[in-house]
Order: C-alpha cells, then sequence, then structure tokens
C-alpha cells in the first residue's frame, strides 16, 4: 500500500513554470513506475507523463514533450513533474499515480495508487 500526496499547483499567467510534486509513503518508492495525469473541467482524466523504476525512461503525451519534464528522487520518494511555458489549455487538477504491475503506462487502469489531486490554474 501506498499514499501519495501533491503539491505545488496554483495560479499562473500563461508562459509560467510550475513543479509539482508527489511524495509517496512506503519504503519500496523506488519500485513503483510512477506517473502524472490530468483532468480539466468537463472532461476525461489524461496521461502527461510516466517514469520507470527500473531503467527511468520516461513517456510524455504530445501536449507535454518539449515543455513538460518528468524526474523522480528515489532517497526522497517523490516524484515532480516540471511544467514550464505554460498555456491556458494546460489548466486542470494533476493527479500523480503509481503502480508495481507490468504494462502501461498510458491508461487510467494501469496504476492502482492515486493521489488526491493538485489544481493547476493557467491565466492568459
Amino acid at each position: 500500500q501506498v499514499q501519495l500526496v501533491e503539491s505545488g499547483g496554483g495560479l499562473v499567467q500563461s508562459g509560467d513554470s510550475l513543479r509539482l510534486s508527489c511524495t509517496a509513503s512506503g519504503r519500496t518508492f523506488r519500485s513503483y513506475d510512477m506517473a502524472w495525469f490530468r483532468q480539466a473541467p468537463g472532461k476525461e482524466r489524461e496521461f502527461v507523463v510516466a517514469i520507470r523504476w527500473y531503467d527511468g525512461n520516461t513517456y510524455y503525451a504530445g501536449s507535454a514533450k518539449g515543455r513538460f519534464t518528468v524526474s523522480r528522487d528515489n532517497a526522497k520518494n517523490t516524484v515532480y513533474l516540471q511544467m514550464n511555458s505554460l498555456k491556458p489549455e494546460d489548466t486542470a487538477v494533476y493527479y500523480c499515480a503509481a503502480t508495481t504491475r507490468v504494462g502501461g503506462p498510458y491508461r487510467i487502469y494501469d496504476y492502482d495508487y492515486w493521489g488526491q489531486g493538485t489544481q493547476v490554474t493557467v491565466s492568459s
């Protein structure tokens, strides 16, 4: 069992940057694949980025490539999402997710554990 707590959301202007953090409880964090999803009002939750535990490979949605960067610090049980050049269409609740199952990493049901989400609002 793992609990995930996101932080770092807020209200920013178009073109600004934010760094989201997701801190996990538990001593086996390093063996979890981690991901960020987001959900805008009236829309379905969508994949943003994922990072594998065993080789550090990363996977990005097209909307995130070139602007967002995912990283993890296993010593701190934390995964980060650095978001640059933010746009109004990035406005959403951002969720951290984790899994130990093989497969994925793009689908919601690939993940077993979810945080409560952090709101990111980008004004134009």
